[in-house]
C-alpha cells in the first residue's frame, strides 16, 4: 500500500461546493462569508466528506482566529510564523498572504509586507513579542514559563488576550496537521493579484 502523499492531489477527497451535501454547503457558506472570500479554501474542502469533523474544525477556527480581542493580523502572523517553522507550506503561504494583505493596519506604506521581516521595527514591539512567545508555545510547549506570561503582560496584553495568544498555538498545530497530512496545495485563487 502506498502511503506517500501525492504532490498533485490531496490524500483526502476534495469536495467542491457543487458536490457538497446541503449540510457541508451550509458550512462552506459560513466560511466564505466569515472569511470574506468568494471561494471555499482547500483546507475546508479536504474535510468536506465529513460534516461533523468540518463543523468542529470550522467552529474552533472561527472562535479562535476570527473572534476575540487580539487583532486578526497578529493572529495571522503567529500562524504564518509557526507554519513556516514547521514547514507547513499550505498554511505558511495562505496565512502569509492574509497577513500581508492586512499590512495597511500597521503602516501607510502600501509596499509593507509584515511577513518579510517579523523583527522589523515597523511591527509594534508587542506584536514581535507575541509572535515569538506564541511560536514557542506551539513548537516547544513545555518550555513556556511564567516569565513569558509576564513579558506579554508588560507589553500590555490582558489575561484574556494572553489566553487568545496561547490558543493560536493550539489552533496552528491543528491547521498544520490537517494541511500536511492531507497534502493540500495552495488555492489558486489566493495567487490572484487582489491578494
Amino acid at each position: 500500500m502506498n502511503t506517500s502523499i501525492s504532490s498533485a492531489t490531496s490524500r483526502f477527497k476534495m469536495v467542491p461546493y457543487e458536490e457538497a451535501t446541503p449540510e457541508v454547503k451550509a458550512i462552506y457558506d459560513e466560511t466564505m462569508q466569515a472569511l470574506q472570500l468568494p471561494f471555499v479554501l482547500n483546507w475546508f474542502k479536504c474535510q468536506g466528506n465529513n460534516a461533523t469533523l468540518l463543523r468542529g474544525n470550522w467552529e474552533k477556527l472561527r472562535s479562535t482566529l476570527l473572534e476575540g480581542q487580539v487583532p486578526n493580523i497578529l493572529k495571522q502572523l503567529i500562524i504564518y510564523n509557526v507554519s513556516k517553522e514547521r514547514k507547513c507550506d499550505y498554511c505558511a503561504q495562505a496565512h502569509g498572504i492574509f497577513a500581508d494583505s492586512m499590512g495597511k493596519m500597521i503602516t501607510d506604506d502600501e509596499n509593507f509586507k509584515p511577513t518579510a521581516d517579523l523583527e522589523s521595527p515597523v511591527l509594534p514591539k508587542s506584536y514581535r513579542t507575541a509572535v515569538r512567545i506564541a511560536t514557542k508555545a506551539a513548537l516547544h510547549t513545555a518550555s513556556v514559563a511564567q516569565a513569558d506570561f509576564e513579558e506579554l503582560a508588560q507589553e500590555g496584553f490582558s489575561d484574556e488576550e494572553v489566553q487568545e495568544l496561547m490558543a493560536q498555538a493550539d489552533l496552528v498545530n491543528m491547521l498544520n496537521t490537517i494541511a500536511t497530512i492531507s497534502g493540500i496545495k495552495l488555492d489558486n485563487e489566493l495567487l490572484e493579484p487582489e491578494f
